[in-house]
């Protein structure tokens, strides 16, 4: 007991004296009161030159200056049902599509492992992480400015803060865009739990999540999604003014609508890190290890695929255009993706199964993920083809060259299947193929100009920094928590299940 206990404050120091150095590596800067930074760039603002209006004297006018604005309440409802719709897919949605694919003797320890998770990633997006995503620090990670969230609402005079959208004069209140993106944070900490299940120690789960959270999740959204939105942009001194304070990955142009890169791959690496620094479970390739119930399985991913509306839909921050297309195309490429992985199983296998069609369903929400707000329908049906097939072979043959055991196939499906629909959003948003292609703030209208070669060049860019970040921060985090807790389980407690040893209660009783 005391040697557990020592372990224990011995581990407290550690995340102790790594989280103090956050504070002198951030550059916090002044925050205007009105707005709060925004994500998911659904019209992202080019970083080269562009033309400005015929005319902005209206612009240096303060007689013609707009009024402060003011939410909408359509938009504000959406946003509400958006952020419910991302939690259920979490939980019960995530948590019953993995807890389906372990063993019996280990069901209740995943879904505990998701809910806690689920539950410490919110504290903790509520106390520093949106704050180090959301405001301004540098191209890396941001500054404290909402630490706590302060700022938001000023009690004595009753006022509340609204976040900046993409439309200009279109905001929402803050405090549902910080449930929304909590909500982000949360799922793409929560997918890692699939990669190592059925032998990981559940303390070494909730220490690794908060380094992971706090070093890989953090700077890579902020590198990717912030910027501090669009109504400062009037010509194209200010559009360089703003492009400035963006994420570093924003600046160079990335497109990701929800969350390929920051989600997906993200998590994906962190998964697949942790298979491999973990080993391989205790008869893995030897004895059977099918999933104990697809019933579960088949209920999970419907529930995903139903809150992932919300999920790429309320991306778009508006009930509006970009939400339906969002929607339309999260619709479609799912239902793609879930027919090309069922009938090339069919072809390859001689039978079409469950497990495959619920498979192909999640493929094809993570690939259509970042490319949902800016693709045509056309373009989302090809992304959801390609994402079946070959989520399919990741499952498969990739899986075998890697040789990890990753348990739930994180890699395989979030993985490959985020890393294509990165690289798709760059050819398909083009205008010429349907797609939304780059917004000019300046001019107010979508720019002339796309190129699809340069743009996939910058997607390789976006997907190749998550990579290189996530490998890097997971390897030290893992390391660290092995070192002061242990990893894995021993092999008799793991041989007996988790649920018993870990949590000294089952998911089912006969």
């Amino acid at each position: 007991m005391n040697k557990t206990i020592t372990k224990w404050l011995a581990g407290l120091a550690v995340l102790c004296a790594i989280g103090g150095v956050l504070p002198a590596s951030a550059q916090d800067a002044p925050k205007p009161d009105t707005t709060a930074a925004v994500v998911t760039p659904v019209e992202a603002p080019a970083t080269t030159a562009l033309t400005p209006p015929a005319s902005t004297a209206s612009a240096a006018d303060p007689a013609a200056a707009a009024p402060a604005p003011v939410p909408h309440k359509g938009d504000t409802t959406w946003m509400f049902i958006a952020t419910v719709l991302v939690v259920l897919m979490t939980i019960p949605g995530l948590a019953l599509f993995y807890g389906g694919l372990v063993r019996t003797k280990n069901m209740l320890s995943v879904l505990m492992q998701v809910f806690v998770v689920f539950a410490l990633i919110i504290v903790l997006w509520c106390i520093y992480g949106y704050s180090l995503t959301f405001t301004a620090g540098n191209a890396v990670i941001g500054g404290f400015d909402r630490a706590l969230l302060t700022g938001i609402f000023d009690p004595v005079k009753g006022t509340f803060a609204y976040a900046a959208t993409f439309s200009k004069g279109v905001v929402i209140p803050e405090f549902i865009y910080v449930a929304f993106q909590g909500t982000f944070a949360a799922i793409t900490c929560c997918l890692i739990v699939g990669a190592f299940a059925e032998r990981i120690k559940f303390a070494a789960v909730i220490a690794f999540m908060v380094l992971w959270f706090t070093f890989g999740y953090l700077p890579i959204a902020h590198m990717v999604w912030f910027w501090t939105g669009p109504d400062a942009i009037t010509d194209t001194a200010t559009l360089a003014t703003e492009t400035a304070k963006a994420g570093w990955l924003f600046q160079k142009g990335a497109l990701d609508f929800a969350g390929g890169t920051v989600v997906h791959i993200n998590a994906a690496v962190a998964g697949l890190m942790g298979a491999i620094l973990i080993g391989k479970r205790v008869g893995y390739g030897r004895e059977a290890m099918a999933p104990h119930s697809l019933t579960m399985t088949m209920i999970g991913a419907s529930l995903l695929w139903a809150g992932w509306f919300g999920f790429n839909a309320g991306s778009a921050l508006e009930a509006g255009d970009i939400a339906a297309l969002a929607f339309i195309n999260t619709l479609l490429a799912t239902a793609c993706a879930t027919l090309s992985w069922v009938f090339g199983e069919w072809i390859t296998k001689g039978k079409p199964s469950m497990l495959g069609a619920a498979s192909g369903a999640v493929a094809g929400l993570v690939a259509i993920t970042p490319a949902a707000g800016f693709v045509g329908p056309m373009g989302g049906l090809v992304i959801g083809l390609l994402a079946g097939i070959i989520c399919l072979w990741g499952v498969n043959g990739l899986k075998r060259l890697i040789g990890a055991d990753d348990s739930l196939d994180v890699f395989g499906v979030h993985g490959l299947g985020g890393i294509l629909g990165a690289l798709l959003t760059g050819v398909f948003a083009a205008p010429s193929l349907g797609g939304q292609g780059i917004f000019d703030y300046v001019a107010n209208k979508a720019s002339a100009e796309y190129s699809i070669g340069g743009q996939v060049i910058t997607q390789l860019t976006a997907v190749g920094t998550t990579i290189l970040w996530s490998a890097v921060v997971s390897f030290i985090a893992y390391k660290l928590v092995d070192l002061v807790i242990g990893l894995r389980v021993p092999e008799e407690e793991e041989r007996e299940g988790l649920d018993i040893t870990s949590h000294g209660e089952s998911a089912y009783h006969s």
